[in-house]
């Protein structure tokens, strides 16, 4: 075990530890960065004015908007004194002359009040002029609408690995995209002070960038804007790139009224102007051998990334790089491309392309299980990783027993076996209602696409009378962030929890930050808290074996006392800093992590660029209904590998909160543009809470149970733990997989089920009848064979060929 993966006797990490600002959740006294701004007097609203094109040249006459008793100034793109760009990549203008999308703000209004730059919003007068526009990410293949760097994962010869397969299929998968819906909505606050700096509270994953962003703005050094990210009322990615624009707005309004100025978003502005998570159209092309092992897949993968570049690059190169899920495939090549369309730019979600590239392996193994006459289960088992085997892309899947193992202990927890039993004997003697139990395994990557947002910083501060206080670039989006970093830092100093408080991040205490993301927050910010720990702990150590009299080497520092090998005496941490600083010793430090072991050549789309990765297998049990295609989702076991937990309570939650995330991405939660050549082209539907379904109470599995991977140390990570943000998500495949095996319970053996997605009632019940037409040919004398396309019997060279079929499904 390595020194960062060691924990001391009695640590404070480990314990089911309550999240730091609970009780300020549950009373409503905690503020957040719109509360921070109606407490401030003279403060001035931002409103949008948005375009009712998806995409035109737009002309605009802010002249009336003045005319509005309140309107204080309109913003334009001739007021940036800076670069007029909100995007890392310089594709985002922050004023456009071109409308991208329906919804896109073209100007801004401020305004005394949030109703008078309303309407001031509404006097502003637009012309356009409408040019092509591609809704679907189907128009923008057929327009070769492309734009970033492509990308292609490859290994072995796919192409003669599936000739010489004994059963090859081939089809399309395609599934729709997820809005964040975030409680809390885009929000920023800024300040200009009496010296010209710039303080801004923004709502914002990553405050160093939304900081680099708006000095870019304004053409200021970084070092006059300090950006603050108290904490946020949720984000899920959503947070990471988009807000920068809206903390620039108000930093510009600031700027040239010199007044405070606020911009939060409602719901209908958020969901209609900001991005979601990314689309894909999936052709692919998979062969197994007679025994149901994959041998080889083609794909080419493409994601719809809406009107700007954003994030879409390494959302596709993680994509590229979980296709394989928890499956040896010795044979792969996969293309990934970038479509440009006429919405919402798309963004980060949580799982950054992963559960994409995942949708494709699950959907394949679920759809050609029926027709290899495996049970899915089955299949899936036998394609597992095995020790020593590594990805397409050349990382070794380290500790890949831990896939059979987990499978092997869910199995048991579940009592899966004689569950499925009974499923048959429910399914056979009930013709319209259809149960299924599934199960689907998840191996994720853990350490972001770019090595150099794989290190964080860190400052702490030990006080006279032994309190602490710690601040670190992580930021706090209700996923227990801040409480973790309290556990590590009250370990790594000895102390009781009570005795460590956390200061807000602030790119003036921990510059250039990385974003919180990636589920590699804790692992980097910990390692940083930990570092500066350790530096001010080893100082007073020396302190303190002089007046215990043992080495500093024998001095034990546990639950706020300091202690020496052999010797009875304890003394207060608090009398030992004190002394410390009469001594003049240091009492502060910046501490620094970077991950280790880190390889990436993303042109070549090979190397090693994960730390490790997260293991984790759900099963889940459905019932559908056969009339209606509604489901319910009985119950749900999960056991899943976060290593050491740091904070089991809060690790659970996040394996909970995960998978129903996921599943409402999976069966409910569809976003609908309008597709019509109509004045409302490109205009999204689902804007709100009424059309867009999210999962409520009435979708929670009726048991659940969640168990964390027990004697899971991970070597290198701090105090042997695993990220879990962003790998449960995936563990909602299960949901989908059942429901898919319900519906083939409608049809005959051998049936494969193609589900839409999201896999709605309305989905399900089309695919209940396709099963049922299905069942009724079979039934019939002589039934439709299924759609296959006739292969060559023998190769070039005069051979048999291997592969009798292609079949489509």
């Amino acid at each position: 075990m390595s020194a960062l993966a060691e924990r001391p006797a009695n640590p404070v990490v480990g314990l089911r530890a309550t999240h730091e600002s609970a009780k300020l959740h549950v009373t409503g006294a905690a503020m957040y960065t719109d509360d921070l701004a109606a407490q401030t007097v003279g403060t001035l609203t931002a409103w949008p004015v948005q375009s009712t094109n998806a995409h035109a040249r737009v002309s605009v006459d802010v002249a009336s908007a003045y005319d509005v008793p309140g309107v204080v100034r309109v913003l334009t793109a001739d007021d940036v004194p800076g670069v007029n760009d909100a995007g890392i990549k310089h594709d985002e203008p922050l004023f456009p002359s071109e409308a991208m999308f329906y919804g896109h703000a073209l100007v801004w209004v401020l305004g005394e009040t949030q109703e008078a730059a309303r309407l001031g919003a509404e006097a502003v007068r637009v012309e356009y002029e409408p040019l092509p526009s591609y809704v679907t990410v189907r128009d923008a293949i057929a327009a070769e609408s492309f734009q970033g760097i492509a990308r292609t994962v490859a290994r072995g010869d796919a192409a003669s690995a599936m000739a010489a397969s004994d059963r090859v299929f081939e089809g399309v998968t395609e599934f729709g995209g997820q809005e964040h819906f975030y409680l809390e909505t885009h929000a920023s606050f800024a300040i200009r002070d009496s010296e010209g700096q710039y303080f801004v509270q923004c709502s914002t994953q990553h405050p160093s960038e939304t900081q680099e962003i708006v000095a870019h703005v304004l053409d200021i050094p970084s070092n006059e804007v300090t950006v603050q990210s108290l904490r946020m009322g949720g984000a899920f990615g959503g947070k990471e790139m988009q807000p920068h624009g809206f903390a620039a707005i108000a930093a510009l309004g600031a700027k040239l009224t010199g007044r405070p100025v606020r911009l939060r978003l409602n719901r209908t502005q958020d969901i209609t102007m900001t991005g979601k998570r990314h689309p894909f159209h999936i052709e692919w092309k998979a062969g197994f051998d007679a025994d149901g092992m994959i041998q080889a897949l083609e794909a080419t993968l493409t994601a719809d990334g809406g009107w700007s570049i954003d994030l879409s690059e390494p959302v596709l190169g993680r994509a590229l790089c979980h296709l394989d899920n928890a499956y040896w495939i010795p044979n792969v090549h996969a293309d990934g491309r970038i479509a440009k369309t006429n919405k919402t730019s798309q963004t980060a979600f949580r799982g950054f392309g992963g559960p994409q590239g995942v949708f494709l392996i699950e959907d394949i193994l679920g759809r050609v299980a029926p027709q290899l006459g495996l049970a899915p289960a089955d299949l899936r088992r036998r394609n597992f990783y095995r020790p020593g085997q590594s990805t397409p892309y050349g990382q070794l899947v380290k500790d890949a027993e831990r896939i059979d193992a987990i499978w092997s202990e869910l199995l048991a927890d579940s009592d899966f076996t004689a569950r499925r039993a009974e499923i048959d004997a429910f399914n056979a003697a009930h013709h319209d209602v259809k149960r299924a139990l599934s199960i689907t395994p998840v191996k994720f990557g853990i350490s972001f696409n770019f090595a150099a947002f794989n290190q964080a910083g860190a400052l702490v501060h030990v006080y006279k009378d032994g309190s602490v206080l710690i601040n670190h670039g992580g930021t706090e989006m209700g996923q227990g962030l801040h409480t973790k970093m309290l556990q590590v830092a009250a370990t790594a100093l000895g102390l009781e929890l009570h005795q460590v408080r956390l200061a807000p991040t602030r790119t003036d205490k921990v510059p250039n930050t990385s974003a919180t993301a990636a589920s590699s927050g804790a692992d980097l910010n910990g390692g940083a808290v930990k570092n500066a720990c350790e530096q001010i702990r080893e100082r007073i150590a020396k302190v303190a074996g002089r007046l215990l009299g043992v080495d500093e080497r024998d001095v034990r520092f546990e639950g706020g006392f300091v202690t020496g090998l052999g010797k009875a005496d304890r003394l207060p941490f608090a009398e030992v800093v004190n002394a410390a600083y009469l001594q003049r010793v240091q009492l502060w430090a910046a501490g620094y992590y970077r991950t280790e072991g880190l390889h990436w050549n993303p042109d070549l789309m090979q190397g090693s660029p994960f730390k490790y990765f997260a293991y984790g297998c759900a099963a889940t049990e459905v019932e559908v209904d056969g009339f209606t295609g509604a489901y319910r989702v009985r119950r749900v076991d999960i056991v899943h590998d976060v290593g050491d937990s740091l904070s089991p309570m809060i690790d659970i939650g996040q394996v909970e909160g995960a998978y129903v995330q996921g599943l409402g991405w999976l069966t409910l939660e569809e976003l609908r543009w309008d597709e019509s050549d109509g004045p409302h082209r490109g205009r999204l539907k689902t804007q709100s809470a009424s059309t867009y379904k999210l999962p409520s109470f009435s979708e929670m599995p009726e048991e659940f149970n969640v168990r964390l991977f027990e004697r899971a140390t991970e070597s290198g990570a701090v105090y042997g733990s695993k990220a879990v943000g962003e790998p449960p998500f995936m563990l909602a495949f299960s949901a989908r997989e059942a429901i898919r095996e319900a519906v083939g319970a409608f049809g005959p053996t051998g049936h494969s089920v193609e589900l839409g997605s999201p896999a709605t009632p309305e989905a399900v019940y089309w695919a209940i009848e396709a099963a049922r037409e299905a069942a009724s040919l079979a039934d019939a004398p002589s039934g439709a064979p299924t759609e296959a396309v006739a292969q060559p019997t023998t190769d070039a060279a005069g051979e048999p060929a291997a592969a009798r079929e292609t079949v489509r499904i």
